[in-house]
């Protein structure tokens, strides 16, 4: 079996539907910390605008609150960014070929008003994941309650699920320790991914925004263009 292990950050780029393609289960990673500073993707990603990158943040409550994990981080509801959002993607993907079959969906996600921000991220995964026709099945670590650190939390994750092989973006090896993978019987399974070419609006091409420009721009065949050339890593 093979398993990928990803964060569950805010409307993944294609490089997160790859993986899910070429995984067996897609385990998120909601009990570990929540970066208290920096720059991450947990609760912001990029679409494209007229003017070039369109970047999309959910504000959260961070004052106050010490080292919180990712699945314990609340939305700041009182500020008026959902409208925003919706009003931004409205204006600058009315005109994306598969932007009627899909808002009405995202704008019922938006319209939820979550508290936590993983459960909107989840929400908003599950909306991609279904628009680009991948069935992987989604864990959350929390749900096998697997805690840990680093090599530890991987090996923890791969031999509650029976996983022989744990899934690695071109340039993410580096930051595992096969040896101790390999002694517990898990070896790399390294991904071809390449952050694919697609038709986009608003002249020339960005690459790695958010899934939901492949999707609203290419629909169905989103699912063959992030999964790319090949059938399973290796």
């Amino acid at each position: 079996m093979i398993v990928a292990i990803h964060q569950p950050i805010f409307l993944p780029w294609p490089g997160f539907f790859h993986k899910a393609v070429h995984a067996d289960r897609l385990v998120l990673l909601d009990d570990i910390q929540f970066p208290r500073g920096g720059r991450h993707w947990l609760a912001r990603n990029r679409l494209k605008s007229e003017q070039g990158e369109l970047w999309l943040t959910v504000p959260v409550l961070k004052k106050g609150r010490g080292f919180q994990s990712i699945r314990e981080v609340q939305i700041h509801n009182k500020r008026g960014w959902r409208r925003k959002h919706l009003g931004s993607i409205q204006q600058n993907y009315v005109h994306a070929p598969y932007f009627a079959d899909h808002f009405p969906a995202l704008e019922s996600i938006y319209r939820k008003h979550h508290k936590l921000l993983v459960s909107l991220n989840l929400e908003l995964i599950a909306f991609l994941l279904d628009g680009l026709g991948i069935k992987t099945r989604l864990l959350l670590q929390s749900e096998l309650g697997i805690t840990g650190k680093d090599t530890d939390l991987l090996v923890g994750i791969c031999e509650h699920l029976g996983a022989d092989r744990l899934l690695a973006l071109p340039g993410t090896e580096k930051y595992l320790d096969e040896g101790a993978l390999g002694a517990h019987g898990i070896r790399i399974a390294r991904a071809s991914f390449r952050p694919p070419l697609y038709p986009q609006l608003w002249g020339d091409f960005i690459c790695n925004l958010s899934a939901l420009d492949l999707l609203l721009n290419c629909g169905p065949r989103g699912r063959q263009i992030a999964a790319g050339p090949g059938e399973r890593a290796g």
